[in-house]
């Protein structure tokens, strides 16, 4: 399609047509929608399609397309215009993805002149995308994780699952390529709304590096375990074919920093003792990387505290979910396995919620230390495995934390708080990685569980001990989870039904802590230089605004290695125009 034509397309949401139509029938209503003939619809793209189930009698699918229509540009105008109050009808945005800087449009010829090169630091979702997009703008970086590569540590996790190896503390759910979205459900939508020109450019790089189309067009898309396995695999190849590097097992144990009152980044000094000079780092950790938070704060990085969540992984068989959520469209071969989304508001001002629901998923464990026990979700892009699983967690407030600081304040009063009840968990579950269960009848009874009675077969690997979760998680916790089942309940029957099973503990919601940076230059508010990102360091939540963050502090950073003498243009930020 030329240029023209592209922005001429217009753009059509909220068209609403039932399970069952078939191609034909969706071009007829695009043209019944806009009272045009049918021969003046040349062509559409499918932008977004979602499902409105909110009557189960009546479920429909509801599209979003940008249309290409046989009219002239005046034509068009009053078209636009005869459509000016309904806001469905729009031009199309231009959703393209301009890199902000080049290294030949710099103050220099070419990378050669910017040694020492960048350097990232994680392979999550960030710091992947943080170093793609300094490679596509000609800056050569060098990624570092203090993990393994995807196969390996694929080999690694399974196998502490299966219990045919032992924990490996830096190759686990948490550590390695991919970071820990890598064995999640690879959802790919974010609770925040984010530049569409963003969000394109993440799923167009994903979907280049070997995750479906689809991704482009679902509302609520996702890549599934296996597969972003070999999405990782694609992104590393991507980056290296630009002059990129990614080395692994590379623990990032301290800063080179300039004396006082600089400070300014010299390079990073790995575990081995090997010290890689550099001005410029783009810090993505991850939020289980205590210790390197622990490190941070001994070399004074501004850092602070931040509320996150913490609770439970709860299971139920997925044609539950799904007849609560279809109706009698369950098992429609459009709709696929259900979903669900629930909060419920307690007097005292807690929040229960669902988070990072996993349809025809598992139950895995996702801890980084020994002696521990944490409790994530995943599932393949297929969700075909037998049980629904969802995190039911209780918000921790910063008050909830100021006791298990080391002093007023401590940024890793969250850290410890975590830790207390991981090891508590790992107690329960019986002291060899297992996890302590209980089912939702006896946890609102106040009762132990045990091996005597029928439900659900436990998805959790490496395996649960049926016990009690009251002693694995705050009070406050215990209680808000028991006043918010019910309601629960009451929304989808069968909820908190016999059988239904809770799994112990959900700890790694979010991080813990937040690196403070300047909110225009994206660099940490004291140290020049550094530039933390990503969920780790508290500015994403899960893997696509994460990935949007990671490109975000690579354009800050180009700019800053590339055009350090141009003088900002009012209005204008450290990424580009506003």
């Amino acid at each position: 399609m030329s240029r023209a034509r592209r922005e001429s397309l217009l753009r059509l949401s909220e068209l609403k047509l039932p399970l069952d139509h078939t191609d034909a029938e969706l071009s007829v209503a695009i043209c019944r929608r806009l009272h045009l003939p049918n021969s003046a619809l040349r062509g559409h793209r499918l932008v977004k399609c979602s499902v409105d189930a909110r009557r189960h009698g009546a479920i429909a699918l509801v599209y979003c397309l940008d249309l290409d229509l046989a009219l002239s540009t005046a034509e068009q105008q009053r078209l636009l215009k005869r459509f000016a109050s309904d806001p469905h009808l729009r031009p199309a945005p231009d959703t393209t993805y301009q890199l902000v800087a080049r290294a030949a449009e710099g103050p220099a010829a070419g990378p050669e002149t910017l040694q020492p090169r960048p350097v990232v630091v994680g392979a999550g979702p960030c710091g992947y995308f943080a170093a793609l997009l300094l490679a596509q703008m000609g800056l050569k970086p060098l990624l570092l994780e203090r993990g393994q590569p995807v196969k390996q540590r694929s080999a690694d996790t399974f196998g502490f699952w299966r219990g045919s190896q032992p924990f490996n503390p830096e190759s686990n759910a948490q550590f390695g390529e991919g970071g820990a979205g890598t064995f999640s459900d690879g959802k790919l939508y974010s609770q925040v709304s984010e530049d569409p020109r963003l969000v394109r450019k993440v799923l167009e790089e994903l979907v280049a590096a070997g995750a479906h189309a689809e991704i482009l067009t679902l509302h609520r898309p996702h890549i599934g375990t296996f597969k972003l396995a070999t999405v990782v695999r694609g992104l590393r190849a991507r980056i290296e074919a630009l002059g990129g590097e990614v080395r692994f097992g590379c623990l990032v144990q301290a800063l080179e920093l300039e004396p006082t009152p600089s400070r300014r980044v010299l390079g990073v000094r790995l575990a081995s003792g090997e010290i890689i000079a550099t001005s410029h780092v783009a810090l993505a950790p991850g939020h289980s990387a205590r210790d390197s938070f622990e490190a941070l704060q001994e070399q004074g990085v501004d850092m602070q505290a931040k509320p996150f969540a913490i609770g439970v992984r709860i299971e139920h068989p997925q044609p539950l979910i799904d007849r609560a959520r279809w109706g009698a469209a369950a098992g429609h071969p459009r709709l696929g396995p259900a979903e669900y989304k629930l909060v419920h508001h307690l007097p005292d001002g807690r929040d229960v919620y669902s988070f990072c629901m996993c349809p025809g998923g598992l139950v895995v464990g996702a801890t980084s230390e020994p002696g521990c026990v944490v409790t994530n979700g995943m599932s393949q892009h297929s969700r075909n495995e037998r049980n629904a699983n969802s995190a039911l967690v209780v918000n921790v407030t910063l008050e909830d934390l100021e006791p298990w600081g080391r002093y007023p304040g401590d940024p890793l009063a969250g850290v410890a708080f975590q830790r207390h009840w991981e090891r508590r968990a790992f107690e329960a579950g019986g002291g060899d990685y297992r996890a302590p269960a209980q089912w939702v009848q006896d946890f609102l009874a106040g009762r132990s569980s045990d091996e005597g009675q029928d439900g659900i077969e436990a998805s959790y690997q490496p395996g649960i001990r049926l016990s009690q979760l009251d002693s694995c998680l705050p009070d406050f916790v215990i209680t808000a989870l028991r006043q918010a089942l019910p309601a629960f309940e009451r929304r989808i029957p069968g909820y908190s039904g016999p059988g239904i099973l809770i799994t112990g503990v959900e700890t790694r919601t979010s991080s813990p802590l937040r690196l403070n940076r300047d909110q225009v230059t994206k660099e940490s508010t004291n140290i020049p230089g550094l530039y933390p990102g990503g969920e780790g360091a508290g500015y994403a939540g899960g893997i696509l605004s994460a990935a949007i963050d990671g490109i975000r502090l690579a354009e800050a950073m180009a700019i800053s290695l590339l055009r350090p003498q141009r003088q900002r243009e009012p209005g204008e930020s450290a990424c580009g125009p506003a």
